[in-house]
Order: structure tokens, then sequence, then C-alpha cells
């Protein structure tokens, strides 16, 4: 473990990320988002790197943002601008490698828009997958309110990231942003094995390949700043920190 919270580890041309936070169920701060983008970033650059794979830990994936950085941000305190946040979020949609996720546990706010960053997912049947971003006062990120509709259609994404109901992993594998369900004591080697799969083909084949089924990273990079934008409003906004107030509040109680 390092003391941002994030492992990396690279095997067989697969950089492989983990969350290593388990007292707070793997709960993002900004330090833990710009080592992510850091590792992204490297990765991108090394041409013994062919795939990154994103990894749960201690059977949750991530338990969203830390509300207590998100409450520092709302009154003022802590980085301004979601610098870490951004980062990480655009290293996601400029990234011309694969991207894959494992999933166990707690999927929640960015470890489930993530999904819809990724190329390919697996689940755990303990997968739960929910995005409360309207609940907290706040609006979808990561370009997930265009993402969400493509993969989905309206109806579900809308009952993802504006209902904020949660989604099972089979609920998910319905959806559309799931490619399979593992049972838990296969799914770290399942994901690694298809990440490695991804990682040895020809990687200018796969490049290009990829950019003809995602497409320019411009219309994702616009929605996202845009979404950015409004995010970073709206955590200053009376509603979120009465949210976030309340979170701590039951949290404390």
């Amino acid at each position: 473990m390092s003391d941002t919270h994030v492992s990396v580890e690279r095997r067989e041309g697969v950089q492989i990320l983990r969350l290593t936070r388990p007292e707070k169920k793997n709960a993002l701060t900004d330090a833990m988002y710009n080592a992510l983008a850091d590792a992204m970033v490297a990765a991108e650059a090394d041409d013994a790197i062919g795939a990154h794979l994103f990894a749960s830990f201690q059977g949750v994936f991530t338990a969203g943002n830390d509300i207590a950085d998100f409450l520092a941000q709302a009154t003022g305190g802590g980085p301004q601008g979601l610098r870490g946040v951004m980062r990480f979020l655009e290293a996601q949609a400029q990234a011309e490698k694969p991207m894959v996720a494992a999933v166990d546990g707690l999927a929640i706010g960015i470890g489930t828009t993530l999904m819809f960053q990724c190329d390919m997912a697996f689940a755990s049947p303990e997968a739960y997958f929910k995005a409360p971003f309207i609940d907290l006062g706040l609006v979808p990120e990561n370009a997930s309110s265009l993402l969400a509709p493509r993969i989905m259609g309206h109806a579900r994404a809308f009952e993802l990231l504006c209902l904020g109901e949660g989604f099972s992993a089979e609920r998910a594998l319905q959806a559309g942003f799931v490619n399979a369900v593992v049972p838990s004591a296969e799914l770290d080697a399942h994901a690694f094995g298809v990440a490695a799969r991804l990682a040895a083909k020809p990687r200018e084949a796969m490049k290009l390949s990829r950019a003809l089924l995602r497409g320019a990273p411009d219309e994702r990079l616009a929605v996202m700043r845009r979404e950015g934008a409004l995010f970073a409003e709206r955590l200053q906004s009376e509603e979120a920190r009465a949210a976030f107030m309340a979170f701590m509040s039951r949290k404390a109680g």
C-alpha cells in the first residue's frame, strides 16, 4: 500500500490500479485522484503497458468521493476546482489504451461512472452500483450525462443518475455497462486475463480500432468540463452544504 492509498502493479502488459483505503471503504480523496491520474498518464506513455485494469480491494470497489473532502471544498477549505478529480476524469477520456474494471462490492458515484468510460467491465454478484449525485445537491460527472443514455437508454440512465436508484450486478449486466457477472473468488483473475489478452494484441491496431468505436475524445471532454463546472458551482450551493452536513451527522450518529 502507498501513502496515497492507491496500489499500482504492472505485469504482463497490464497496469493494475487498486484503491487501498478499506477503513473508509476506498472513498476517494484529492490525493488519491491525483495518484490515479499520475499512474494513468505514466502508463499511457509506457510502451510496455497495453491496458489499464481498475480492481477492487477487500470486497469494496469504492464508496465514491470522500464526503469530508467534499465538505471542505463546499465550506471553502481544501483543494479548489476539483483538480485531482478532473485530472483523473480527463485521463480516462484521453486514454488510448483499453480500460477494464473488476468490481466487487460497493461502486458508488465515480465507482459507477467509471464503468461508462471503461471498454469492458466485470462484476461480482455482490457488486452494487449507485450514483447519488442529486441526493447530495450535485450533478452527474465523468461524462456520464452523455455516456449513460448512449449505453442504456434515457429511461434507465435517468433512473440511475437522477432517481439515484441502485443497480445490482445483474441489473448492470442487463443495462449493458457490465460484460459479465463473475464469482468473487474468480473476479480478479478473470478481469486480469481479459486485460492481458487486450494488452497482447497488436498495439497500433488496437489503438485505431478502439478509437473507431469510441470516437474522438473531444465530445467527452467538452461534456465532462461542462459537468465539472456545474459540479464545482453546486459544491458551493446551500443544497450541497446541507446534504453534506446531514450525511456527516448521520455518520457521526
